[in-house]
């Protein structure tokens, strides 16, 4: 099965074929892909990464050459010399060249704090999963995949793995935390940066405080969302 990449800083995946329909995540630079089915100018694609379906704009897409070894970009962004010629590519991006191999849990822990923290007041798009503009489980499946994790797409199936905390007081920087609507549905994610401080992808980017009923907003006086659960993915 031949594989592509994407050979532009990021492109959107759609749920139709047309450029009006809903981006329902992005793809980033260097990222590989199945393709399914092509419909004129569009393709039904697979993310290697995650699974992860849509259509894509063909011109986005170049064969990959199997022989190609990538690593990630760790960076927030940046402009890198790629096979395309100069490119500014967000965190996430793949490319040829070499990162740090990281191992040990407790500095796991504190690096993925460092990353997320670079992502504070980053605009929330829906669908986003980039530097340039994020939804709440992009972020976090953004910052997990640049230190070696793959998580799901969407937060109802991140919250699916994991080991679950039995309390929030118990949890540790790095943990995810879920949120649920009115109906029990999870439809929010956040990284855990202390038992009671929490970075999410509301609006944009920010950090809140966190306690055993959920997100609270101290410039909204309010909680925001309603905490279901802490997991540990380490």
């Amino acid at each position: 099965m031949e594989k592509h990449y994407c050979s532009v800083s990021v492109s959107p995946i759609r749920a139709e074929i047309s450029e009006k329909s809903e981006m329902t995540s992005q793809i980033l630079y260097g990222e590989t892909c199945e393709i399914l089915e092509t419909d004129g100018l569009y393709s039904k694609i697979k993310l290697d990464f995650d699974g992860y379906e849509g259509w894509i704009n063909n011109s986005v897409l170049k064969k990959q050459n199997s022989e190609v070894s990538k690593n990630l970009i760790t960076q927030s962004f940046g402009v890198y010399e790629v096979p395309e010629g100069k490119n500014l590519l967000s965190i996430g991006s793949e490319v040829e060249f070499s990162t740090e191999d990281l191992t040990d849990e407790a500095r796991l822990r504190e690096s993925l704090v460092e990353t997320a923290k670079k992502f504070l007041n980053v605009p929330y798009l829906w669908g986003g999963r980039s530097f340039f503009g994020i939804d709440c489980s992009g972020f976090v499946q953004l910052v997990y995949k640049v230190h070696g994790i793959s998580l799901p797409r969407d937060a109802d199936k991140q919250a699916e793995i994991g080991f679950s905390r039995d309390f929030v007081e118990e949890s540790e920087p790095g943990d995810l935390a879920f949120f649920e609507d009115e109906n029990g549905f999870i439809t929010h994610v956040g990284l855990v940066l202390s038992p009671f401080e929490i970075i999410h992808a509301s609006g944009k980017v920010r950090i809140d405080s966190l306690d055993f009923s959920g997100i609270y907003n101290a410039e909204k006086n309010k909680h925001t969302h309603k905490l279901r659960m802490v997991k540990n993915f380490l």
